[in-house]
């Protein structure tokens, strides 16, 4: 299964930081946010990764690709540990590049990938989501696929406080933790939205999505909302939401950036020693 990773957008909500470097490489702990993400695409077998970048991401490409002068150093320095980790970058996929040269929004984005795709079902994992757990999150929503041979896409239940970021399905529970989505609402208000249960960015899409990708108009900003396409998808075809297991981080949220950086860091034996200590001498606040 081939996997689509929008990373075209703009990270507005991390400048200055974003204004010369892309948001999806802000660095989390020791690795940018989107080789978490190529990581767990790897991990769940998935190694035909197509990357929708844009202008000013050229940071992407070259993170993914091999570096010879950086290896010849490493190799002149006798720094082996390094030199295989970055050996292992630049080989644990086929990583093929598509530019989306107006930012007309995600819809827009994933629809670029479509002659590439072909007639088959393909996975979308979003650039700056980072979703932690023993078994890869992409690879519980592919189970789903394979178990019901319809689109599936991985939800989350968050608070009313945070319900209006996001598109909310209204659905079903099936059995466990598998719904069968009826409707989904872009960015409702607490009162108006029908659950709290939120589209995150995990999905497994069946081929017909690109017809409703081609059908949808603008929506806010001009952009072209996959939300908008999944509700069409939705009325003529099954389409199921999976409560994944794992913990999800936001990285274009400084909050969440921040948590990932920290949780990630205390789950190392190199750093959570360190990082207790001098969490210990921080003074209380009160």
């Amino acid at each position: 299964m081939k996997v689509v990773i929008p990373a075209a957008g703009l990270g507005i909500r991390f400048l200055p930081a974003t204004k010369a470097q892309p948001k999806e490489m802000l660095p989390v702990v020791d690795k940018p946010a989107i080789q978490y993400v190529v990581e767990e695409a790897v991990a769940s077998g998935m190694t035909d990764i197509i990357i929708i970048t844009g202008r000013g991401k050229r940071a992407i490409e070259d993170h993914f690709d091999k570096s010879y002068e950086l290896e010849h150093k490493l190799r002149e320095s006798g720094n082996s540990e390094a030199l295989a980790e970055i050996q292992r970058i630049a080989s644990m996929a086929d990583i093929f590049y598509i530019r989306q040269k107006e930012q007309l929004g995600l819809g827009h984005a994933i629809l670029c990938a479509k002659k590439h795709i072909g007639d088959e079902p393909f996975a979308v994992m979003l650039g700056d989501d980072i979703v932690i757990n023993d078994k890869p999150c992409i690879g519980q929503i592919v189970d789903a696929h394979e178990e019901t041979k319809s689109t599936v896409v991985g939800v989350e239940q968050v608070p009313k406080s945070r319900i209006s970021r996001y598109g909310v399905i209204k659905g079903r529970r099936i059995r466990n933790e598998l719904y069968k989505v009826e409707d989904i609402v872009e960015k409702p208000s607490p009162e108006e939205a029908p659950s709290d249960l939120a589209v995150i960015g995990r999905y497994v899409f069946r081929p017909e999505i690109f017809t409703h990708l081609e059908h949808i108009g603008p929506g806010k900003g001009g952009e072209y909302q996959l939300t908008d396409a999944m509700r069409l998808l939705c009325r003529k075809s099954d389409m199921y939401g999976l409560r994944f297991k794992g913990t999800r981080y936001d990285i274009g949220s400084k909050a969440d950036w921040v948590r990932a950086t920290l949780d990630i860091s205390m789950s190392r034996d190199d750093l959570a020693g360190e990082l207790r200590d001098y969490a210990e001498r921080l003074p209380k606040r009160r």
